[in-house]
């Protein structure tokens, strides 16, 4: 029964992120107007918000001008729901992280679709993650050592996610005369170091980069992108950082 709560609360989050991505991408106030349909702009009833059900009892329609609806609002909000479960079942005797790693979970899933649908990183996105990410070294399950010590390796991890970043966007403008990397990559590759640290944040960057290039190599083979077309990295950067939180896996350990 709890776990099911768990998802319901989780799909409800989900919901609302579908609020933020979308006023974001569209930058209007995430507050007022109340929710309505990006076509008709009519409000949307409490019975037509419910997550995920709405959708299905709506036909993905608006019940109004019966404009379709995105499907990215019931894969978020089915996706919120699900990852919400997985933390809670890994971590739910640990209160505190499980609340501060779904608060991630969400910011990056914000992050992702933004970033997927507009080719843009937010910075606040990025320095809420990192805030959270600091706060929460405490009870991180990633990070060994007494409170100071756990501080130490988020900010450092801050410092090398953004280093890192910092370094292939020179480099990648030295090679290829234009920008390579956003900085907006150097923002989220920073906050991701203030949960993963250091070590983490290379483990991150290689899986990253592979996801990235095999979405890339794909979308070529389909003739949908040419070899220097851009690809938006954050929702590769997020992917893997998520993966890194619940398995903590270490790429040194696979090759040593």
């Amino acid at each position: 029964m709890k776990e099911f709560i768990v998802f319901i609360i989780g799909s409800c989050v989900g919901s609302f992120l579908n609020v933020v991505i979308y006023r974001t991408e569209k930058e209007i106030s995430i507050i007022n107007p109340p929710s309505f349909c990006p076509n008709c702009k009519k409000k949307i009833e409490w019975y037509d918000n419910i997550p995920i059900l709405s959708y299905i009892i709506l036909g993905g329609r608006c019940r109004n001008c019966l404009a379709k609806i995105d499907i990215q609002y019931p894969v978020v909000e089915f996706l919120s729901g699900v990852l919400t479960l997985i933390f809670y079942i890994k971590w739910k005797n640990n209160l505190f992280w499980f609340i501060s790693s779904s608060l991630i979970l969400y910011l990056l899933i914000i992050v992702s679709v933004v970033d997927f649908k507009t080719m843009m990183l937010s910075d606040l996105f990025s320095y809420l993650i990192a805030l959270i990410g600091i706060a929460s070294s405490f009870s991180n399950p990633l990070f060994e050592g007494e409170i100071i010590s756990r501080l130490k390796q988020s900010t450092i991890g801050i410092i090398t996610g953004a280093g890192i970043i910092s370094f292939l966007m020179l480099v990648g403008k030295m090679i290829y005369k234009k920008e390579a990397v956003g900085e907006g990559d150097i923002f989220l590759m920073g906050a991701i170091g203030s949960f993963v640290g250091s070590k983490g944040v290379i483990d991150v960057l290689i899986l990253s980069s592979f996801l990235g290039g095999v979405y890339g190599i794909i979308l070529i083979f389909l003739k949908k992108l040419t070899r220097y077309s851009h690809i938006p990295f954050g929702p590769f950067i997020a992917i893997s950082s998520i993966i890194k939180i619940y398995t903590n896996f270490s790429f040194m350990n696979f090759i040593l």
